[in-house]
């Protein structure tokens, strides 16, 4: 049994009003959405590495490179746009999860080659 609140139905009966279950993507905040998306890279890049539990299965390191790189792209690209308050944090990710990039690779990275490190600078670990 669910708690969860029933989906409105449409003025005609029956199937949900998919209106008023979603927010018009204009009303949200740039810096939501950056950030939004900037979490999901991260959240699937921890997957990739094999940081998930019982992530060992599904550890694929060239698909973590890819998010990693497109998490420091995006987050140097929106640096001036969003507030320290939102990027730090955000870098913080980004260089952890380099961090486990490269101590997951067996074969290892010249400093400024790994993943993200385009944007980032060399990263030593």
């Amino acid at each position: 049994m669910s708690d969860a609140t029933p989906a409105p139905e449409s003025p005609a009966g029956g199937s949900p009003d998919f209106d008023a279950l979603t927010r018009d993507i204009a009303d949200v905040p740039a810096v939501e959405v950056i950030t939004t998306v900037a979490v999901h890279l991260m959240s699937a890049a921890a997957v990739n590495l094999g940081l998930a539990e019982g992530g060992e299965g599904h550890q694929d390191l060239d698909e973590a490179r890819k998010l990693i790189h497109s998490l420091a792209g995006l987050l140097d690209a929106s640096a001036t746009e969003i507030s320290s308050f939102h990027a730090g944090p955000l870098r913080d990710g980004l260089k952890s999860l380099q961090l486990a990039f490269r101590e997951a690779s067996l074969v290892k990275d010249e400093p400024g080659q790994g993943p993200g490190e385009k944007y980032t600078g060399p990263i030593y670990g």
